[in-house]
């Protein structure tokens, strides 16, 4: 039976992954920019996600906030443990939001170039601190018997953790380029529609390497996982979408190569989530330290109130959410009123 402990896990799992599908094209798009031929090619990155980008965040946001107030303990040691990733991270996105405003109000190539490449810069490092902080999640904290992360910054900045993090900006990049094959024409598209391809090519392999070696570092994460039906339920959208990519680039179906990268982000997250569960920060000094859905966790009353405020509250976003988007869903125009 799912309690309201497991109702929440799932809750913040659900506000991630809206993030990673919603923002990771955002921060595929971006690195991409760095990669532009031109200006015009610049701003064209600008304005496909110029509509969406800051909604986007908003799931981030959102997930944060529902972290706190459902689990606090595990929101005061992750985020104290990560403390300094989390300030670059904040630095990455204040420059990348900061960048996108102000990109085009001087008419300098100077100004244009400074904010071009913060623009750029400001997407590549969260692409990665993500993936970075994930990693460490699946790997294991150094969680003592208190509830307290003992490691340091660089504690972090294992091997694991950071293929993971390369998997993570392959996997944006990817749905970045996907994005774009639907919001441009021509040779740029088919610029975009190659570059979804090497990068497919590289998150395959990536994510090849990275469940191999979470079957040596993290071997909890598979334990009792094939008996679990929902494990099937999560798998076979994944396979689908890592198949049916590259078959969708192939056919010019732009919009199904994106649901494709799409559903292939939300399955994995769904693994990653049943490997784990209960755990939501659990220890590598020793498995009773872990914080789990139920160790870790406001009171019943507390996650009942939430929910029904959660259940109210949702279905406003996710319609405001599909507003904007089918408002906005031609392609972008360069012009003097534009980014």
């Amino acid at each position: 039976m799912i309690d309201l402990n497991a109702i929440w896990y799932i809750l913040v799992g659900v506000l991630f992954t809206g993030y990673a599908i919603l923002d990771g094209f955002d921060l595929g798009v971006g690195v991409l920019s760095m990669f532009a031929r031109n200006e015009d090619e610049r701003r064209l990155h600008l304005n496909a996600i110029g509509p969406f980008w800051d909604g986007n965040e908003v799931w981030l946001v959102a997930g944060g906030g529902a972290l706190f107030a459902a689990f606090p303990p595990v929101y005061a040691t992750v985020f104290s443990g990560f403390y300094i990733a989390f300030m670059l991270l904040l630095a990455a996105l204040i420059f990348r939001a900061v960048s996108i405003e102000f990109y085009g109000k001087v008419d300098s190539p100077a100004w244009r170039s400074v904010w071009g490449w913060a623009f750029g810069i400001g997407s590549l490092l969260p692409a990665i601190l993500f993936g970075v902080a994930f990693g460490n999640i699946l790997r294991g904290l150094p969680i003592d018997h208190r509830g307290e992360f003992v490691g340091s910054f660089f504690t972090l900045l294992n091997p694991y953790a950071l293929l993971i993090g390369v998997l993570s900006l392959a996997m944006f990049i990817m749905h970045g380029a996907a994005f774009l094959t639907m919001k441009t024409e021509g040779e740029i598209r088919d610029r975009m529609s190659k570059w979804a391809v090497r990068a497919w090519v590289v998150f395959a392999l990536l994510y090849i390497a990275a469940t191999f070696f979470s079957m040596r570092v993290s071997p909890h994460l598979f334990r009792d996982l094939t008996t679990n039906v929902f494990f099937y339920l999560a798998l076979i959208p994944l396979a689908i979408g890592i198949a049916g990519f590259p078959a969708a680039l192939s056919a010019r179906k732009y919009l199904a190569a994106f649901a494709a990268s799409a559903a292939t982000i939300a399955s994995m997250i769904a693994l990653s989530g049943l490997s784990l569960f209960p755990w939501l920060a659990p220890s590598r000094i020793n498995p009773g330290f872990s914080l789990s859905a139920y160790n870790a966790s406001s009171t019943p009353k507390t996650l009942g109130v939430m929910l029904i405020i959660a259940l109210i509250g949702m279905p406003l976003v996710l319609l405001y959410t599909a507003f904007v988007y089918w408002i906005f869903r031609g392609k972008p125009q360069s012009s003097h009123e534009s980014y």
